[in-house]
């Protein structure tokens, strides 16, 4: 388990939510600043007198007053910071929701996991922490599967249907568009199927469904 945990969040309450939540898991040694300057100079502190941190957890965006900061970010601080602990672990507690931006943080960053700010997160904040006090990345499961969705590679006439149904086409009409695109196959049994696959790969229930998730991932 962790022992010193530096909290970098310019908003009161959502830090005190997980102050407790590592009080909870009998984790004391907690640092809690409000800018993102000041936790690199603590980084660079803890690294000097041999007690350096072994978890940050810090917000994506601060807002701006009257003390200006290098660091504008949580990213640029999780970067930052690991340059003088190499080894800290890192979670983030965003109100984050793109999964583009999710995945990039992931691969980009390489942090260790991100917990949505909102309803039930500090039981994520908590699953989170033992998670990656084992060596493991976290992610909640509904985050999960917004990156698998977001990594899935559309056929262009299942690109083709979906934005049909998302002008307002209805089902039985498409078959005649795809003729007239030049396609070798458009029956409407093939046409119900591409769609029926779609809401199977996007865990929709109908065609309404479908075209709201695509849309929320950018796909449309």
């Amino acid at each position: 388990m962790f022992k010193k945990v530096l909290i970098a969040e310019d908003h009161e309450s959502a830090g005190i939510s997980v102050l407790k939540t590592l009080e909870e898991l009998k984790i004391t040694d907690t640092h809690f600043v409000y800018y993102c300057d000041d936790p690199l100079q603590r980084a660079k502190k803890s690294a000097a007198d041999g007690e350096p941190f072994d978890l940050l957890i810090t917000d994506l965006s601060f807002d701006e007053d009257h003390r200006e900061q290098r660091i504008k970010n949580g990213a640029q601080l999780i970067s930052e910071v690991r340059q003088v602990l190499p080894s800290i672990k890192s979670i983030v507690f965003s109100i984050e929701k793109k999964p583009t931006k999710i995945e990039l943080l992931f691969k980009q960053y390489h942090i260790d996991g991100f917990v949505q700010k909102g309803r039930g997160d500090a039981q994520q904040m908590k699953k989170a922490i033992l998670t990656v006090s084992e060596n493991k990345k976290f992610i909640s499961p509904e985050h999960k599967l917004s990156l698998r969705k977001n990594t899935i590679e559309l056929t262009a006439t299942e690109l083709t249907i979906l934005q049909l149904l998302s002008k307002g086409t209805v089902q039985k009409s498409i078959p005649s568009y795809l003729q007239d695109m030049g396609s070798k196959r458009y029956s409407l049994s093939y046409v119900e199927k591409n769609i029926n696959n779609l809401k199977d790969t996007f865990q929709a229930n109908n065609n309404a469904q479908l075209i709201a998730i695509c849309k929320d991932l950018g796909i449309l």
